[in-house]
C-alpha cells in the first residue's frame, strides 16, 4: 500500500475537478493520497492535508499535476527528501512533465503497481557570497541564471572555472544550466541540448557584446564562480526562473552540482527525442 502525495497547480486546475478524481482514483486503488492542507480543505477533505514537508516525508511518491514550471518547484522543495515524481502535464507539451492528462489514470495505476521507470536528473546549486560570508544557498533542476533588469545597461561578469579565468563577460547575463535546463532557458540563449541523464555544467552567455563568446561545457565536478563588477545596476539571480535574489557589486556567486538530486517517474513510453522533436516544432 502507497502513499502518494498530489501537488496541484490550482492556475491550471481551476475548479480542481482533476485533483479530486484523482484523490478518488488513489483510494479506490487502496491507497492513500495526502495533499497540502489548502488544497485538502479546497476539496472538502481536511482529514487528507498535511504541511507540505510532511508530505515529502510521509509519501512513497509525489504526483505533479500542472506543467514544467510546477515540477521544477516541487523539484527543489522535495530534494532533501530523495522522493520519485511524476509530472501530469496540465498545459501545454512539457520537456520533464512525462505523462498528459488524458493518461493520468493509466500513469497512477502504473505507479501503484510499481510497474514504473525512473530517471535521475543532477541538480545545481548557487551560494550567494557577500564580503567572504555565504549568505543564500539555492538549489536548481534547470538553471541558474544572472541577468541584468528591464532598464539596465549590460553587465560585466567576471567568470571563473575551478579557480581559472574564463572571461568578464559584457552581456545582457549568463546562464549555469543542468543538463534538464539545455533545452529551458540556455537554449533560447543558443545553448547546446544535452541528453539529460548525463552529468555536466553548462555555461552560456546571454547576448554577448563579443561575438566569440559561446557556451562552455564543463564538467559535473566543476566549480563556477561569477563576481558582479557593476555598481547601480539592477542585476538579479534567478533560480529555475521563480526564485530571484537581487545582486550588488562585489558579491560573487558560486555554483556547483549539488548533492541532491531529482528522480523522475516515467510511464509514458516517451523518450527524450520523442519529447524535443514535438517541442521543437510548436
Amino acid at each position: 500500500m502507497k502513499n502518494i502525495g498530489v501537488i496541484s497547480n490550482i492556475q491550471k486546475d481551476k475548479d480542481l475537478k482533476i485533483t479530486l478524481t484523482a484523490v478518488k482514483y488513489i483510494e479506490e486503488r487502496g491507497c492513500h493520497p495526502f495533499l497540502n492542507e489548502f488544497m485538502a480543505e479546497k476539496i472538502n477533505r481536511k482529514e487528507l492535508g498535511l504541511k507540505i514537508g510532511e508530505i515529502y516525508k510521509t509519501c512513497d511518491l509525489i504526483a505533479v499535476l500542472g506543467g514544467d514550471g510546477t515540477l521544477l518547484n516541487v523539484a527543489r522543495q522535495c530534494a532533501p527528501y530523495g522522493k520519485p515524481i511524476l509530472g501530469i502535464n496540465l498545459g501545454h507539451l512539457g520537456f520533464i512533465t512525462d505523462v498528459e492528462v488524458n493518461d493520468i489514470y493509466t500513469a497512477l495505476d502504473k505507479c501503484m503497481s510499481g510497474n514504473y521507470t525512473t530517471e535521475d536528473r543532477m541538480m545545481i546549486e548557487a551560494a550567494i557570497v557577500k564580503n567572504g560570508v555565504e549568505v543564500e544557498n539555492y538549489t536548481a533542476l534547470n538553471d541558474i541564471g544572472i541577468t541584468k533588469g528591464s532598464f539596465s545597461r549590460m553587465v560585466h561578469l567576471k567568470t571563473f572555472l575551478d579557480g581559472e579565468y574564463i572571461e568578464t563577460y559584457s552581456a545582457d547575463g549568463i546562464i549555469i544550466s543542468s543538463p534538464t535546463g539545455s533545452t529551458a532557458y540556455s537554449l533560447s540563449a543558443g545553448g547546446p541540448i544535452c541528453v539529460p541523464d548525463i552529468k555536466l555544467i553548462i555555461i552560456t552567455p546571454i547576448c554577448p557584446h563579443t561575438l566569440y563568446s559561446r557556451s562552455i561545457i564543463a564538467s559535473q565536478n566543476s566549480t563556477v564562480k561569477i563576481a558582479i563588477l557593476d555598481k547601480n545596476q539592477d542585476i538579479i539571480l534567478t533560480v529555475d526562473g521563480q526564485q530571484g535574489y537581487k545582486l550588488n557589486l562585489g558579491d560573487e556567486v558560486i555554483i556547483r552540482q549539488s548533492p541532491y538530486h531529482t528522480t523522475l517517474i516515467k510511464t509514458s513510453g516517451k523518450n527524450f527525442f520523442d519529447v524535443l522533436g514535438a517541442k521543437l516544432k510548436e
